[in-house]
């Protein structure tokens, strides 16, 4: 990996550096999201509407606030999905480690192979639905694990695989 700092990119020590990764993650994520997204924007209008339908002197006090929630809710569910489509990426070489996520507020992150500590496959119960799982990377590193979501469940056993001989194959005591 060259050492070499690129305008934009800035080099790491160790000489790598931080620049977007090439691989996108499942296109499946997009519904993924989509579902998180419905599970945190439905239940609320869900019950407002209910209990409009069943006191009738509260309802206009109750489809207001439905209202209020599912109008910008239905923004989120339709927009954030797509736009974390876009952004998310991640790679692997034989040096680093790199993703990039977020839909706002965007990340990008490169762990040396030197300072894996773990590996972990995490798979929660729409991703399972969706056939997805998330590889999580932690390191000695106090900014956190570097998290790879969206990628199809074989996809994600094989990276968890790869990841675990190759640190295990660097040298270094992953400090």
């Amino acid at each position: 990996m060259t050492a070499h700092p690129t305008p934009g990119h800035p080099t790491r020590p160790g000489g790598l550096r931080l620049r977007p990764p090439r691989h996108p993650v499942d296109r499946r994520a997009v519904g993924w999201w989509t579902g998180q997204a419905l599970v945190i924007v439905a239940p609320p209008v869900l019950v407002l509407l209910l209990l409009a339908l069943l006191i009738p002197p509260a309802r206009f006090w109750l489809l207001l606030p439905a209202l209020v929630i599912a109008v910008p809710g239905l923004l989120y569910t339709l927009v954030m999905p797509r736009r974390r489509y876009r952004v998310h990426r991640w790679e692997t070489t034989d040096d680093a480690v790199y993703a990039a996520s977020g839909w706002i507020w965007q990340k990008w992150r490169v762990a040396p192979m030197s300072r894996i500590q773990t590996v972990d496959l995490v798979r929660g119960p729409i991703q399972q639905m969706f056939g997805l799982a998330g590889v999580t990377v932690t390191t000695a590193s106090a900014a956190g694990a570097v998290k790879i979501n969206g990628l199809d469940r074989t996809l994600a056993d094989d990276l968890v695989e790869r990841l675990t001989a190759r640190t295990q194959a660097t040298p270094g005591d992953a400090t």
